[in-house]
Protein backbone atom coordinates (compact mmCIF):
# COMPACT_ATOMS: atom_id res chain seq x y z
CA UNK A 1 0.00 0.00 0.00
CA UNK A 2 1.28 3.47 -0.84
CA UNK A 3 1.84 6.39 1.47
CA UNK A 4 -1.29 8.22 0.35
CA UNK A 5 -3.49 5.15 0.76
CA UNK A 6 -2.11 4.60 4.28
CA UNK A 7 -2.83 8.21 5.20
CA UNK A 8 -6.39 8.03 3.83
CA UNK A 9 -7.15 4.75 5.62
CA UNK A 10 -5.61 6.14 8.79
CA UNK A 11 -7.70 9.29 8.68
CA UNK A 12 -10.83 7.24 8.03
CA UNK A 13 -10.14 4.85 10.91
CA UNK A 14 -9.43 7.75 13.25
CA UNK A 15 -12.72 9.43 12.38
CA UNK A 16 -14.73 6.22 12.71
CA UNK A 17 -13.00 5.47 16.00
CA UNK A 18 -13.86 8.87 17.41
CA UNK A 19 -17.46 8.48 16.25
CA UNK A 20 -17.72 5.06 17.90
CA UNK A 21 -16.38 6.49 21.13
CA UNK A 22 -18.97 9.26 21.02
CA UNK A 23 -21.77 6.80 20.34
CA UNK A 24 -20.48 4.59 23.13
CA UNK A 25 -20.51 7.50 25.56
CA UNK A 26 -24.00 8.57 24.49
CA UNK A 27 -25.41 5.07 24.86
CA UNK A 28 -23.38 4.04 27.89
CA UNK A 29 -21.66 1.26 25.95
CA UNK A 30 -18.17 0.58 27.29
CA UNK A 31 -17.66 -1.95 24.50
CA UNK A 32 -18.37 0.65 21.79
CA UNK A 33 -16.07 3.15 23.50
CA UNK A 34 -13.31 0.54 23.64
CA UNK A 35 -13.73 -0.44 19.99
CA UNK A 36 -13.61 3.21 19.04
CA UNK A 37 -10.43 3.81 21.01
CA UNK A 38 -8.74 0.81 19.38
CA UNK A 39 -9.82 1.91 15.91
CA UNK A 40 -8.60 5.46 16.53
CA UNK A 41 -5.17 4.18 17.59
CA UNK A 42 -5.07 1.93 14.53
CA UNK A 43 -5.77 4.96 12.36
CA UNK A 44 -2.98 6.94 13.98
CA UNK A 45 -0.60 4.06 13.28
CA UNK A 46 -1.66 3.90 9.64
CA UNK A 47 -1.12 7.63 9.24
CA UNK A 48 2.32 7.34 10.84
CA UNK A 49 3.17 4.52 8.43
CA UNK A 50 2.09 6.67 5.50
CA UNK A 51 4.21 9.57 6.77
CA UNK A 52 7.22 7.28 7.15
CA UNK A 53 6.80 5.88 3.64
CA UNK A 54 6.54 9.40 2.23
CA UNK A 55 9.63 10.56 4.13
CA UNK A 56 11.60 7.57 2.84
CA UNK A 57 10.48 8.20 -0.72
CA UNK A 58 11.38 11.89 -0.44
CA UNK A 59 14.84 11.06 0.97
CA UNK A 60 15.55 8.61 -1.85
CA UNK A 61 14.41 11.13 -4.45
CA UNK A 62 16.55 13.88 -2.88
CA UNK A 63 19.59 11.59 -2.84
CA UNK A 64 19.04 10.64 -6.49
CA UNK A 65 18.68 14.28 -7.49
CA UNK A 66 21.88 15.20 -5.65
CA UNK A 67 23.73 12.34 -7.32
CA UNK A 68 22.50 13.35 -10.76
CA UNK A 69 23.52 16.95 -10.10
CA UNK A 70 27.07 15.88 -9.33
CA UNK A 71 27.45 13.83 -12.52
Amino acid sequence: MGATADKIKGTTNEAIGKAKQGIGEATGSDRMQGEGAVQEVKGKGQKAMGDAKQATKDAVNDAAAATNKNL
